[in-house]
């Protein structure tokens, strides 16, 4: 698993057992996810399939323009696409319904329902080879499917978008500020380390924080508040100017292997 990018100006998420491999989002271009993957080592030609969270051009600017190149089938639901300003080639659009498990090779995908500012948004998991990764971003609130999700992963990149005090103090309008902190927008430091104390799984090896505010956070006050509470999990902060590492997760946490 690696994250290509990050944040406001581009998501994408990569996730892969070697053979099949899926994006989840493709918020930045073509030719940049392209690079990003070279440098990473991972072939696109194992990109079975793009799921759309929602919307937003952050997560779906180059998921035309990959498709149409390497015809990768999109997954999206029909109010999402209806939305967005896509146009996918002849069959290249593939409906789904949020709750409903999706096979991609020897993969499975699981979409669920979440809150936020957009027209049917979704989160995923993600399993293959008995482990789980979910991606948890773009959520104004943890309700329950996102909470019950979270406890059956063994990694998962995790939304924490703002420090309450940053944004507080911020330049932002206050009908701004209101619009992230609402049940729509995104969740604070503190509410994703919430969700990671309470609902965490015991065998939670890897939590890639995700999506964080360039305005209203830092990466190292998110570091500092979550590393006291991690529990033997790694730690790490996804960027919004370039791609993670690649994160090989092998086993459960307290098992022979660990995450590379």
């Amino acid at each position: 698993m690696a994250s290509l990018n990050s944040g406001s100006n581009g998501n994408c998420y990569y996730i892969g057992n070697g053979a099949d491999s899926v994006l989840i989002d493709a918020g930045i271009s073509c030719r940049e996810t392209e690079r990003r993957m070279v440098r990473l080592g991972l072939s696109i030609r194992t990109i079975r399939a793009i799921f759309i969270t929602h919307e937003h051009t952050d997560h779906t600017r180059g998921a035309e323009v990959l498709s149409r190149k390497y015809g990768i089938p999109v997954h999206i639901t029909e109010a999402t696409y209806k939305h967005s300003r896509m146009k996918l080639e002849p069959g290249m659009m593939k409906t789904f319904i949020p709750g409903f498990p999706l096979p991609v090779g020897l993969l499975m995908v699981t979409p669920f329902s979440k809150r936020h500012d957009a027209s049917d948004p979704v989160s995923f998991t993600v399993t293959g080879n008995g482990l789980t990764v979910g991606v948890f971003t773009d959520i104004g609130i943890a309700c329950n499917a996102v909470k019950q999700h979270m406890s059956q992963c063994h990694a998962a990149f995790l939304e924490s978008n703002y420090d309450e005090q940053m944004l507080e103090n911020g330049r932002y309008p206050v009908h701004l500020k209101r619009r992230i902190r609402g049940e729509k927008g995104h969740l604070s430091n503190d509410q994703a380390l919430e969700l990671f104390i309470a609902h965490r799984s015991s065998f939670l090896n890897l939590l890639v924080l995700s999506h964080l505010s360039a305005e209203n956070n830092d990466p190292q006050r998110v570091l500092d508040i979550f590393n006291p509470q991690a529990n033997g999990t790694r730690i790490v902060v996804a960027s919004r100017y370039e791609e993670s590492e690649v994160y090989e997760i092998e086993c459960c946490r307290g098992e022979s292997g660990s995450v590379g």
